[in-house]
């Protein structure tokens, strides 16, 4: 209430001084125009006053006096006429019996021999008094005064400071309601909020924390408070989740284990990730900035693990606005708890590096679905230096650190692992690899398969997502290069460096703390603008090794041997386009979506599409409600590391329901035999696991998604950092103090 009053006081007194201020100058501004235009009407009267009278007082007679009075006056307008020596010859009855304050402008009008104006109160009241010199042959006979009531004056300002004050009322009324108002709405009311969470939390009442204040109106506290409330929640969450593990006798990771484990093990030594892709990009929307996180499974699986440990990551800046907002940022905006340090590439390095050496060699070349990779000279520079400026930049940011922890991800730095240990060999490095290896027939491919291997041998670890993938890269590097591979330990030694390479398959985090939205199945089909009795999803980035022509064509072949299915199934396929610089890339593009259209042109009716196709990027927030909505899930990928669109699927589904439809060609698949495995080239099998996975019962549903769900929670992400990071911290110490390379070889 007092911070109200002074609020108001403070308001009240600002529009006092404004209103009474802008009165002022306005009721200056009248009286100036309203003296001008009762001068300028005394002087037209006196001017012809003059020109009658001059005659009559050149005669010195007394007789036509009365009539020029009775000529001009008027009840507001009184008349005198002196003669030469300023004396009153004749004046209008109401004036002249007071004419004596007038004497001083009659004798400076006669002896200026020019006109004498001013205010006077003459009989009582006050008025204009216009006094004009009377001349015949040079000689100021006398002169005439022209009396104008002026009394209306003071009547007109004093009714200009009455509109004003009733104005100032009316204003201050409105504002005081509306200052209430919004104080009560967007301050009031929030702190009320906030103190009655906290009062709760105090209590051990499991309550969501307070909506987000209004951060235009509080600034930087409105964010502070509401991480803190946020962070307290979690923070909560977190140890009843313990607690509750503790009890039953599970040894499922979670974020706080994984985060007590890395101070056990590594104490304040700093994480440093690596990758291309970043978690956040700022791109522009209009004249605003929005954050927008990639689809990205990398992102999915690294973006919880420093959420709970911190550290920096570091990655391409690659969103239009990403220079504006920084170079350096703290993550999440909202609540950082780890820093994002932006690399710039300039359109050659991206075009050489990105799109050319790392997508049309590396990526085709790894995966087996029969796109022939490119391999040129230029781009093989362009991903080298790449790599350097990574390095520099990486070498940068731990230049303070004392024996860094550093994960590399994936295949666009298969040289930086060598280079960051030539400069810092105290370095713990790991790289993890999250699409297939081939064989090694299928790699000798490459150019500079040689640089690569050596490259990615500079790493303490190197995992991969099967024993499958380690095995072939093994294989690739007893045949290629000098080096001696022990297969018992799976291990590869080159002179004294030792180089680890285990599987560790990739998941998702699960058991999210926040208490889960929960969703309306029709709510999400009106979404779309459409109503069907099941609903499918496929969630994808546009790539050739999704499957996505492959899973159009089951879905046309479910519909066509099943018909009594149609306008009961309705699928959703959301795409988020990718890599589209690349030609093979756009001619995908626009294979799915004429594949789309011919499928809804020639099976769908009036009122109903088979499939409905959103090909623009989606967040994790809208995705997860398709998850939770669908009755099935198609990952049908031709070939993969692991895909964790499958492992996000089981994660969001707590109500142990929903069916997968996995292809047998997925890293995932060896883990999640609950679901329909389907040949993804096979279009009848594929087609026949749509129509299982809709007639399959309420009971195996729930039993083989129970199943998945457990495997996914005991092998989520924070197990697989906590296994990675447990393998790097067995490396012997004096392993890390050997460098390799020359001095010659030194980056800086």
């Amino acid at each position: 209430m007092r911070l109200l009053l002074r609020l108001l006081g403070g308001i009240w007194l600002a529009t006092l001084v404004v209103i009474a201020g802008f009165t002022y100058l306005e009721v200056q501004e009248e009286r100036a125009r309203l003296v001008q235009d009762i001068g300028r009407r005394a002087a037209l009267a006196a001017d012809a006053v003059r020109e009658a009278t001059e005659p009559l007082v050149a005669r010195q007679s007394r007789a036509g006096y009365d009539r020029v009075l009775k000529r001009f006056g008027r009840p507001d307008r009184s008349i005198a006429i002196y003669d030469q020596f300023g004396s009153v010859i004749e004046a209008s009855p109401e004036v002249k019996p007071a004419l004596g304050p007038l004497s001083p402008l009659v004798s400076e009008a006669m002896s200026n021999r020019g006109p004498a104006r001013g205010f006077q109160d003459v009989g009582g009241a006050r008025r204009w008094v216009h006094v004009v010199p009377l001349e015949r042959d040079d000689l100021i006979i006398g002169a005439v005064a022209i009396l104008l009531d002026a009394q209306y004056l003071e009547s007109y300002e004093w009714g200009l400071w009455q509109r004003s004050a009733v104005r100032l009322g009316v204003l201050i009324l409105l504002l005081t309601g509306i200052t209430w108002l919004l104080v009560r709405w967007t301050v009031t009311r929030p702190i009320a909020r906030m103190a009655e969470w906290t009062k709760q939390l105090k209590a051990g009442q499991p309550v969501a924390p307070p909506p987000d204040a209004d951060a235009s109106l509080f600034g930087s506290l409105a964010g502070e408070v509401t991480g803190l409330a946020r962070t307290l929640a979690r923070a909560r969450a977190v140890a009843e989740q313990e607690a509750r593990l503790r009890l039953h006798g599970e040894s499922v990771w979670t974020e706080e284990r994984l985060k007590q484990f890395v101070q056990i093990r590594f104490g304040a030594r700093p994480i440093f990730v690596v990758s291309n892709r970043e978690p956040v990009s700022h791109v522009r929307d209009g004249k605003t900035i929005k954050e927008l996180q990639p689809a990205s499974g990398l992102v999915t699986a690294l973006e919880p693990i420093v959420l709970a440990c911190g550290g920096v990551w570091v990655a391409h800046g690659s969103g239009d606005a990403d220079r504006v907002v920084g170079e350096r940022i703290g993550l999440p905006s909202d609540d950082p708890t780890y820093t994002l340090r932006r690399v710039w590439l300039d359109a050659e390095e991206e075009a050489g590096y990105y799109y050319g050496f790392a997508n049309e060699g590396l990526w085709p070349l790894c995966h087996i679905v029969h796109e022939r990779p490119r391999f040129r000279a230029g781009d093989w520079e362009q991903y080298r230096a790449v790599n350097h400026k990574f390095a520099l930049t990486l070498l940068e940011e731990m230049e303070k650190a004392d024996d860094p922890i550093v994960l590399v991800q994936d295949y666009h730095f298969a040289l930086l692992p060598q280079m960051i240990k030539r400069e810092r060999p105290d370095a713990r490095v790991a790289l993890f690899w999250h699409i297939p290896w081939p064989n090694f027939e299928a790699f000798g491919i490459c150019p500079w398969q040689e640089e690569i291997l050596l490259g990615m041998l500079g790493a303490d670890l190197v995992g991969f997502h099967t024993q499958f993938h380690c095995n072939n890269f093994l294989e690739t590097v007893e045949r290629t290069i000098e080096g001696r591979v022990e297969w018992d330990h799976f291990t590869v030694v080159r002179g004294q460096h030792t180089t680890h390479v285990l599987p560790f398959p990739i998941s998702v985090a699960t058991d999210a703390v926040e208490e889960p939205e929960r969703v309306d199945k029709a709510a999400v089909m009106a979404q779309v603008e459409v109503s069907a009795e099941f609903l499918g999803v496929g969630v994808e980035r546009i790539d050739y090794t999704k499957g996505l022509p492959e899973r159009l064509r089951a879905i046309r072949r479910f519909f066509e041997r099943w018909p009594q299915y149609r306008r009961r199934v309705v699928f959703v396929q959301i795409a988020s386009p990718s890599r589209t610089r690349i030609p093979r890339y756009q001619a995908l593009q626009e294979e799915t979506r004429a594949m789309v259209r011919a499928i809804n042109e020639e099976i769908g009716e009036r009122g109903w599409r088979p499939v409905v196709y959103r090909e623009r990027h989606h967040d994790h927030r809208e995705i997860r409600a398709f998850y939770r909505a669908a009755d099935f899930c198609m990952v049908t990928a031709l070939h993969d590391g692991m895909n964790l669109v499958a492992k996000e699927f089981i994660a969001a589904r707590d109500d142990d329901d929903g069916v997968l439809i996995l292809s047998r060609f997925t890293g995932a698949s060896r883990e999640l035999g609950d679901a329909l495995l389907v040949n993804p080239y096979d279009i009848e099998d594929t087609a026949d696991a749509i129509r299982r996975a809709i007639e399959m019962s309420q009971r195996e549903r729930r039993d083989r998604m129970a199943r998945m769900r457990a495997q996914v929670r005991e092998q989520n992400i924070y197990r697989w950092a906590g296994r990675l990071l447990s393998e790097l911290a067995r490396i012997p110490r004096t392993a890390l103090a050997d460098r390799q390379g020359t001095t010659e070889d030194r980056l800086v």
